[in-house]
């Protein structure tokens, strides 16, 4: 029997339990389950380390029908820990692609199920929240299945960063180049390092718990915070090192994890999304500007919006236009700012990528 079509089970932690068929590898394998409205940038987002831990449904009908290719990665394997479709494709068109989807799920050891009503599964999460799933093709036992469930840890909490963040410093860039940028990496995507060294900064990416005086042995004109997987709140190692970076009254730039942990170091509470935001087509308004933009986001943490607001030294500067959470900040009396969302936009469009621009321009003056 092909293997597409071995039986697989995905139970949720509400006690739900939707039965379809097997794809990628056989096994069981668990996390919090989450959603993804694009229509493509498959292997992007499946390599993106901010869905470490997490499980995925894709709510395109058809996923895995252009391939794969080593050009469409965000990170050195799949981050994501499952992944939940309609029709998961092995068969695919693209000449540039080297692989099906189901055979590099295989290599990266990922769990898959398809044949699922995935617009009835989407609705059920909007309507209940995030929470902890399993999906399994090895065992169809749901009553062993939930057992199994229960033993795992919940998102609230957990700490992801550090594990998917580098182990060894790296740079990139021209090492003549005038501009240095140290870059604190909690899981932060090659596409926004390419976007750094396009503009002409030589870069230096640590792992997670550098301290400062090693960041500061590079010599940095700006710091970079990236994106990353977990609960911003339990990561004080990381909040601890931001405040002494904001000290150096040099200019800082945050992504998603990264603008979480600018609010944290400015004593602005995060909390915990009802299901996130994750998809390429959210809607946000430059405040400062009036402009909006298509944002590719993907976050299930957000911060305090009454919090941010009541800040004397903090200002908003995107927002949310489907349900007004804070998508910007910067810091009023420091060359700081942040945003929730992903302005390298791979996959995505491109109408934020200026806040890089923004960024380089940001050192430039500060010299």
């Amino acid at each position: 029997m092909p293997q597409s079509q071995q039986p697989a089970i995905l139970v949720l932690a509400d006690g739900n339990v939707f039965k379809g068929k097997a794809f990628g590898k056989i096994g069981t394998t668990t996390g919090e389950i989450c959603f993804n409205t694009g229509m493509t940038g498959y292997q992007e987002v499946f390599t993106d380390p901010s869905y470490s831990g997490q499980i995925l449904i894709m709510n395109n009908v058809h996923t895995g029908n252009y391939g794969v290719t080593a050009a469409d990665v965000e990170s050195e394997k799949v981050q994501i820990h499952g992944l939940i479709g309609r029709s998961l494709e092995e068969r695919f068109s693209r000449y540039q692609a080297t692989d099906s989807l189901e055979s590099y799920l295989i290599q990266n050891n990922i769990v898959a199920i398809e044949d699922i009503d995935t617009r009835a599964l989407v609705a059920h999460i909007r309507t209940k929240g995030a929470m902890n799933c399993i999906i399994s093709s090895e065992i169809l036992d749901v009553e062993e299945l939930k057992k199994k469930l229960a033993a795992v840890p919940n998102m609230d909490g957990l700490e992801l960063a550090s594990v998917v963040s580098t182990k060894e410093e790296y740079e990139l860039g021209d090492p003549n180049a005038e501009l240095k940028i140290a870059v604190l990496d909690f899981g932060v995507k090659k596409n926004i390092l390419t976007c750094l060294v396009e503009r002409g900064a030589h870069i230096r990416v640590h792992p997670a718990k550098t301290p400062l005086s090693r960041l500061k042995e590079f010599n940095p004109q700006g710091y970079f915070i990236s994106n990353g997987p977990g609960d911003p709140a339990a990561m004080p190692y990381a909040v601890e090192t931001l405040k002494e970076i904001l000290k150096e009254e040099k200019p800082v730039f945050g992504i998603c994890l990264g603008h979480q942990l600018l609010a944290l170091a400015n004593d602005i509470p995060t909390f915990k999304m009802h299901h996130g935001h994750r998809g390429l087509n959210h809607p946000v308004k430059n405040i400062i500007t009036g402009k909006s933009e298509i944002t590719t986001q993907n976050h299930g943490f957000g911060v305090d919006p009454e919090a941010v607001k009541k800040h004397p030294s903090v200002e908003v500067t995107h927002v949310n236009l489907n349900d007004d959470s804070i998508e910007g900040i910067r810091i009023k009396n420091k060359p700081a700012f942040s945003v929730q969302y992903h302005p390298e936009s791979t996959p995505g469009p491109f109408d934020s990528r200026y806040l890089f621009d923004d960024f380089i321009k940001l050192i430039k003056e500060s010299k």
